[in-house]
């Protein structure tokens, strides 16, 4: 369902595609207006439950917002996960069933929060961000914004993309002995989350394999686009950190938190999150000096190509004055100069040039400027 903007905002004749895609469109609105902000990832948004516990495991796929009602049971854990945030109509519905702040489902559908945690008595509110590879550039990353609502049977996880990155969480529900299948919805949270956080270290090491090439190509002299590379490159990890560094902060504050969603057995999980992060955020760091370093040994050896071609051109034009000299005195239209009118003058004058020269490159090897 399309946000119809009212008659007295500026966008209210405007495209509406074009009008979702930026956050600055949705002033002049009240709080809580249900409009997606952002690109559109996925055309139609997809709905999938699980619910599970140590006895059984059953999956809903395909399902219709008008359905999510039914989703209420006590003796089990829901997961509902919603791919795709064009159609607000699910988000509005999630909201009325589970009685979910306005202000909460407005920040669901603006992709352009920064990570986030908020507490409300009945359920914690968690914004994340997916970061991957682009597919066809290693060198650009993708950045997928990731709403987890926690309740006390309930997960419910909103993102931008259907990619598989909680695949391995459904796996891991399939197995009735694991932990997973033994434990409440806080401790699905913090296995969504921490599968968020490792996608990261996957990033890294691609981001290891580009800083290698970079590195092979500065050796060897063949990179012909290296300072636009490492200019992308900086900007990437520039606006990585700014959407990995507050889960700092988030994780802080779920540790501190006393609610009785999150038990003390679950907590320590989220500690171990908590070193990941910091982990991550300190390779971060190392990358931006490596990135300096790297931006400065280009420069280094460009400046010393240039200075190997000036000293080039140097020593030629320093061979060249003399003759140049000699070869400006004979070319004076003097009627009375003794050389001009003596037979072997051109082949002595060629003579004085050779000698000249070679004892000019004679003289610069052996100070070893050649």
């Amino acid at each position: 369902m399309k946000f119809i903007y009212p008659e007295w905002h500026r966008l209210h004749h405007q495209d509406q595609q074009k009008a979702l895609k930026r956050a600055a469109d949705k002033s002049g609105l009240p709080p809580g207006s249900l409009v997606h902000i952002g690109a559109v990832h996925e055309l139609d948004s997809r709905i999938s439950v699980v619910q599970y516990n140590e006895e059984k495991l059953v999956e809903y796929n395909e399902l219709s917002y008008t359905e999510l009602g039914r989703f209420h049971h006590k003796e089990s854990i829901t997961w509902i996960n919603v791919d795709g945030l064009s159609d607000t109509r699910i988000v509005e519905r999630i909201g009325r069933e589970f009685n979910i702040h306005p202000l909460v489902l407005e920040d669901i559908l603006s992709t352009h929060q920064r990570p986030k945690l908020e507490e409300y008595d009945d359920y914690f509110y968690l914004v994340v961000k997916g970061i991957s590879m682009h597919p066809s550039d290693n060198l650009r990353l993708q950045y997928d914004q990731i709403s987890i609502l926690l309740l006390a049977n309930h997960v419910i996880t909103f993102k931008e993309r259907g990619d598989d990155v909680f695949q391995s969480v459904y796996h891991r529900l399939k197995n009735p002995r694991g932990r997973l299948r033994k434990s409440g919805s806080d401790y699905l949270a913090y296995v969504l989350l921490d599968t968020i956080v490792d996608e990261y270290f996957v990033v890294e090491e691609g981001l290891d394999d580009v800083f290698e090439r970079l590195e092979d190509d500065l050796l060897m002299g063949t990179g012909s686009n290296v300072l636009q590379t490492i200019q992308q490159i900086r900007r990437e990890l520039i606006t990585m950190k700014r959407n990995i560094s507050p889960l700092r902060e988030l994780l802080t504050t779920i540790k501190r938190s006393d609610t009785t969603l999150l038990t003390e057995s679950t907590l320590r999980y989220f500690e171990d999150i908590h070193d990941h992060v910091l982990r991550v955020t300190d390779t971060l760091e190392s990358y931006r000096e490596i990135i300096a370093s790297l931006q400065d040994v280009y420069l280094s050896s460009i400046s010393n190509k240039m200075n190997e071609t000036m000293k080039v051109l140097t020593i030629f034009a320093s061979i060249f004055i003399p003759l140049t000299f000699i070869a400006g005195v004979y070319g004076m239209n003097f009627e009375y100069m003794p050389e001009l009118k003596w037979r072997w003058g051109y082949p002595v004058l060629w003579a004085v040039f050779i000698s000249i020269g070679l004892g000019l490159l004679a003289l610069f090897k052996k100070k070893k400027w050649l």
